[in-house]
């Protein structure tokens, strides 16, 4: 018998498992998928919001702001990278700059600190590649960048520290109220026992809700935008997350500097019927592009190196909806956590946690550890602690991904660690084997090689990513 069940591997279920393993209960994470952060949580903007678009009031609002506070400190404990670019949002005309004045007072009412309004003049010094009609900007100092599916990575890791557990390829079917707790089915075979279950289940949370609770007041309206992933040599190319004026389909297309020195152009927004539809198409990448245009001239699209879709979990509530079913007691909802959802992803981790300890009282451990240990790159070492790893263990010399300047021994690692993977992407969400310019196309052969050793498992019999997803399918060249 577990006591909470969290149904959902992303940024959100991990951050809850995280604050919740804070506490004397047995706690189990599920995922439908292969992975920590498959869903939402690896196909977004990646960007740390400063809490100037929600409407105040709300609870996208307020813990928006608090959120993007608490990355500070999960910087600190979980060693996440985060990257302190500031923000700007661009004005071209009259028009916009009424509504830029409009989102400075909605966002010292959300109490985002340091808002300013800066000039032309002023902003050409900050971002030379900005279009030549852009007048004024709202600058938001604490917006910062960080990798998403990293951040659920490190939290995910210091829950399990903590005493959590993660299980994947775990998809709830059926979930049965009894008096003492739930009956949980997995796979439509195996039954899971829990006294309590939170439904962190992104854009398939209305679907666990229908398995228990009609009666709660959100529908899911999956909501799709596309990207362009520009090579790390951009690096430098706008050093803010570029803004344009918000529309009634959201924060528009932006520019964003990425952590490891890419530049992500995106998203398109369009309301799609496949929750789990992730094909770019051409008409969103245009889309992408044509707006990109508006706000950066000379954007160097040519060094594309990857484009991406991921699905957003908007909802029919209007705001993030947390709260424990009316109907079925010991069952939390936290659903509609679409944008800023990444932002408020730890101030909600503990809303939601004040929110279930309040009403089922547990006592906090005494032997809590806040700290995940730092994960260092082969590459970003000096010389002398490189010629230490390698005499202890010469597979440190051996670089796999040229690109990126990926060891075997981390891939290897990366394989057999507390949230080891056996899968290609796997491995490169992990140590970015293949995120390169090439994007693979010279170490994806060897990494698939690598994992079929650690593993045992035949070549094909190594899965891209999800379950039954093998690269290689059968032996084609024969020698005699």
């Amino acid at each position: 018998m577990y006591d909470f069940i969290i149904i959902g591997a992303g940024i959100i279920g991990t951050t809850i498992a995280r604050e919740l393993s804070r506490y004397e209960a047995k706690i189990l994470v599920l995922d439908r998928s292969s992975d920590v952060a498959n869903g939402q949580t690896i196909a977004n903007s990646a960007v740390i919001h400063s809490g100037h678009d929600p409407e105040p009031g709300t609870l996208k609002a307020t813990l928006c702001v608090r959120g993007n506070a608490m990355y500070d400190t999960l910087e600190k404990e979980l060693h996440i990278p985060l990257l302190r670019t500031g923000a700007l949002v661009l004005a071209t005309t009259d028009e916009d700059i009424n509504m830029l004045n409009m989102l400075k007072d909605r966002a010292e009412t959300n109490g985002v600190p340091e808002v300013g309004v800066i000039g032309r003049e002023a902003l050409i010094k900050l971002e030379p590649n900005i279009q030549d009609d852009v007048i004024m900007a709202l600058s938001l100092p604490t917006t910062k960048v960080t990798y998403p599916w990293e951040v659920a990575f490190a939290a995910m890791e210091n829950a399990i520290q903590n005493g959590a557990e993660f299980k994947k390829n775990h998809l709830v079917t059926a979930i049965e109220r009894q008096d003492d707790g739930f009956v949980v089915t997995i796979n439509h075979q195996e039954t899971l026992m829990t006294k309590h279950i939170i439904n962190a289940a992104g854009v398939f949370s209305d679907e666990i809700k229908t398995m228990t609770d009609d009666d709660a007041p959100f529908a899911i309206k999956a909501r799709k935008g596309e990207y362009l992933v520009l090579d790390a040599n951009c690096k430098g190319f706008v050093d803010h997350v570029l803004y344009p004026m918000p529309d009634d389909k959201g924060k528009g297309v932006l520019l964003i500097p990425q952590v490891h020195g890419n530049i992500l152009v995106g998203p398109s927004s369009a309301y799609v019927s496949e929750k789990d539809n992730l094909k770019t198409t051409a008409d969103g990448l245009s889309y992408v592009v044509t707006h990109a245009k508006r706000i950066a001239k000379d954007i160097p699209f040519k060094k594309t190196i990857r484009t991406f879709a991921g699905i957003r979990a908007s909802s029919t509530y209007g705001d993030f909806y947390i709260h424990e079913s009316k109907k079925t007691p010991g069952l939390f909802h936290v659903a509609g956590i679409d944008s800023p959802g990444l932002t408020a992803a730890p101030a909600i981790a503990a809303h939601v946690t004040e929110m279930v300890i309040n009403a089922y009282p547990y006592p906090k451990k005494t032997d809590f550890n806040p700290i995940r240990e730092k994960p260092h790159l082969f590459r970003d070492l000096d010389e002398a602690h490189k010629q230490v790893l390698v005499k202890k263990d010469n597979r440190y010399a051996n670089v796999i991904c040229k690109c990126e300047q990926i060891t075997e021994k981390e891939i290897i690692d990366a394989i057999h660690g507390p949230m080891g993977s056996d899968t290609i992407k796997g491995i490169k969400k992990r140590v970015r084997a293949g995120a390169g310019l090439c994007q693979g196309g010279y170490c994806e052969s060897k990494v698939l090689k690598i994992i079929a050793t650690e593993t045992g498992k035949p070549l094909t019999k190594i899965d891209y990513y999800e379950k039954d997803t093998p690269i290689l399918w059968r032996e084609t060249k024969v020698t005699s």
